[in-house]
């Protein structure tokens, strides 16, 4: 099924005016290559295939007889020296527009020596967005919250479970093993099961090396690879320095809420499971937009703030996520404004259709529908 992706074009457009170079990144089956097929023009060579890297013997020559306006790498991490190859058309062909895909971040895989700097820009794919689900034609949020945001588990017909046990396999096969040289199978894929479990959490290093059965530094060398194949996004402690701030353990989100069910072994939806899944689609939002940085807030007596976001200034957006907005308590936030007082006070519910405010005391709320959030974060 081909559905536009407006946005994620757009991010790529806005990046090509910058720089030609632009690395889209993204799980695997996130739709890497069915967004890159939708960009009209191009030539579009598959790494996977012997017989297209075959035209990038030379690659000089290849960039020069170039007709069309842009060039798709997919799967580029395949080339035996990917970044000569991308070094070479950002260099010498500068009018070419180069797209080049790959699961993990360009500086994580081994085989790129030169990071380019200041001829590339990231776009990270992520699952689908609650504001793309009517055009992927899901109606029912909970089915985005249960099944997931990779495009096959979302749009099959009926729940198909063996995906995610299947997914997992190829993404260590192809990602962690190919890519990385990680040999305990076991070990890690037990580790990415318990990070899946514990999804919106705070990290324990501890806990996640007895559960793994490895050693700390090595849950450490791992958590970095997790992350740099977008599978977990560790968000840091936001601190401006008081006593009884949270400043060490930093919280730990899986990457997609399907796979955060199947681990928890959830094939329903219960309605305090929502408010967790809810989190997740926010942060998705969020580090799409993209914002420069996303933390979380939390003191010594457990008052938390889901998702903060530091603005020019001095300014600091407080973002709460709350499945029933009517139950939305302001406690929190009212300590925190203590420590921060200039920002706006966000609270991003699925149950909120148009932007409203709320006076709660001496703070002023305002409540919105997750399309309005980048927005109101820019």
């Amino acid at each position: 099924m081909m559905v536009d992706r407006p946005f994620w074009k757009s991010r790529l457009e806005r990046a090509w005016t910058q720089v030609p170079l632009v690395w889209l990144a993204g799980v695997r089956r996130a739709g890497k290559t069915v967004l890159a097929h939708e960009l009209g023009e191009a030539e579009f060579l598959n790494c996977d295939l012997p017989s297209d890297v075959s035209r990038l013997a030379d690659p000089e020559a290849f960039f020069r007889s170039m007709k069309k306006p842009l060039v798709i790498l997919d799967e580029v991490h395949q080339l035996a020296d990917p970044s000569r190859v991308l070094k070479i058309a950002t260099d010498a062909f500068p009018h070419l527009r180069i797209l080049a895909t790959g699961s993990s971040t360009l500086a994580a895989t081994r085989k790129f020596r030169d990071s380019l700097t200041g001829r590339k820009r990231s776009v990270a794919l992520s699952p689908v967005l609650a504001e793309e689900l009517p055009a992927f034609g899901v109606n029912d949020l909970n089915d985005r919250l249960l099944r997931g945001g990779l495009p096959p588990a979302l749009l099959s017909q009926e729940p198909n479970w063996e995906f995610y046990a299947e997914w997992l396999d190829s993404y260590f096969a192809r990602d962690v093993q190919e890519l990385f040289r990680v040999e305990k199978r076991g070990a890690f894929l037990t580790l990415v099961e318990f990070v899946l479990r514990q999804s919106g959490g705070l990290m324990e290093v501890t806990s996640l090396a007895k559960h793994a059965g490895v050693s700390r530094p090595t849950v450490m060398s791992w958590m970095e690879i997790l992350q740099a194949t977008h599978v977990a996004h560790v968000l840091r402690p936001f601190s401006g320095g008081g006593r009884r701030e949270l400043i060490a353990r930093p919280k730990l989100y899986g990457f997609d809420t399907g796979f955060v069910c199947h681990s928890r072994g959830w094939d329903r939806l219960r309605p305090e499971d929502c408010g967790l899944l809810w989190e997740h689609l926010v942060l998705d939002t969020l580090l799409a937009a993209p914002v420069q940085k996303v933390y979380f807030w939390r003191d010594e007596s457990g008052r938390e703030v889901d998702f903060v976001v530091p603005k020019p200034g001095g300014h600091v957006d407080a973002i709460e996520c709350k499945w029933n907005p009517d139950a939305f308590e302001a406690k929190s936030l009212r300590t925190f404004r203590e420590a921060y007082p200039e920002g706006r006070n966000l609270v991003l519910s699925p149950h909120v259709m148009t932007t409203y405010e709320r006076q709660m005391g001496e703070l002023k709320v305002e409540f919105l529908p997750i399309r309005d959030l980048r927005a109101a974060v820019a």
